[in-house]
């Protein structure tokens, strides 16, 4: 691992970037840094925020009855996830860029390398936020306070890993809270259900993190972060199933809580498929990774963007049940 004054200055790429992503092949050459902060290049991120959304928002339309104005709660999630995703990860590279000089997957990011500077980082965050809370703004009131209340685990996460060896946790509470506000987009309200589909998202953020995190053991170990991966060790393949089964059980029971009592017996046999197909391509995913090869951990964790979306396609399935 080279030291922080090997990192290059100025930059055009990014090392762990897809080769020929749009970013780098299509964007404004000067607004290119700004959009690599936002991971814009990457897009698995902004699934694996938007997919929790979905899920709350098509099983509490499933739950009650469905309304045009879900189609624009559905959008309003994607562009929201695509924005607060973007500043989550701006704010992680503000707050990671003296870590990320260190490791030699991020060192070529915009601040450590000198695309970007932390004052025009600071200020493409706050732009991002406006925008995101512009939609927010126009969901129910009981999505809104939930949204402004995201904003303190989105400010934590990134400190996580400094003083916990479960900063995924973190990563879970933040990037599943979708779950949560987009049933009350729908419904106006809370219930045990949703709550059930939170952890569930919690439980499968520990299951692909653990294993992106298995990426850079070896450099966070030279530098003192805290992970999963790190922590479980050998143990990790053990602690990966534990996690799927929780993933299965908690979204199970979050559907039937929502389901179980209003819809017919087809309905309720789709969205439990749904549950129980993502479990067996999780299954699938533990046969292939090998957890000492970055590029498998890798390509593990981008099919998580799959994973996802079995239960969103069940349970458009019942909307029609």
């Amino acid at each position: 691992m080279g030291s922080q004054l090997d990192i290059p200055e100025n930059t055009d790429t990014v090392a762990d970037a897809i080769a020929g992503n749009w970013v780098d092949t299509l964007a404004p050459k000067a607004i290119r840094p700004y959009l690599r902060l936002s991971r814009a290049d990457r897009p698995i991120g902004t699934w694996l925020l938007l997919l929790p959304c979905w899920w709350g928002l098509l099983l509490a339309a499933s739950s009650t009855d469905p309304r045009w104005e879900d189609l624009w709660i559905a959008l309003g999630c994607a562009i929201g996830a695509f924005l607060m995703r973007g500043a989550g990860c701006t704010w992680n590279d503000i707050t990671d860029r003296d870590f990320d000089a260190q490791v030699a997957r991020t060192r070529s990011r915009p601040i450590p390398s000198g695309q970007a500077t932390v004052r025009g980082a600071m200020i493409w965050l706050v732009i991002q936020s406006l925008l995101a809370f512009g939609i927010l703004l126009t969901f129910h009131p009981t999505a809104i306070w939930l949204g402004i209340g995201s904003l303190a685990l989105v400010a934590i996460y990134p400190f996580a890993k400094r003083f916990t060896w479960w900063p995924q946790v973190f990563l879970g509470l933040a990037f599943n809270w979708g779950a949560l506000l987009a049933w009350a987009a729908h419904t106006g309200s809370l219930s045990v259900a949703p709550v059930f589909l939170y952890l569930a998202g919690i439980a499968w953020t520990l299951f692909y993190d653990t294993i992106y995190a298995h990426q850079d053991i070896e450099d966070d170990a030279m530098i003192g972060v805290k992970s999963t991966a790190r922590l479980f060790g050998e143990n990790s393949r053990a602690w990966l199933r534990g996690f799927m089964v929780a993933t299965v059980l908690l979204l199970t029971l979050a559907i039937i809580l929502a389901l179980g009592t209003t819809t017919n017996p087809v309905a309720l046999a789709l969205a439990l498929g749904g549950a129980w197909a993502m479990g067996w391509h999780m299954t699938w995913q533990l046969s292939r990774v090998d957890l000492e090869e970055p590029e498998s951990c890798w390509s593990a964790f981008l099919s998580n963007r799959d994973a996802g979306l079995i239960p969103v396609a069940f349970l458009s399935l019942v909307l029609f049940a």
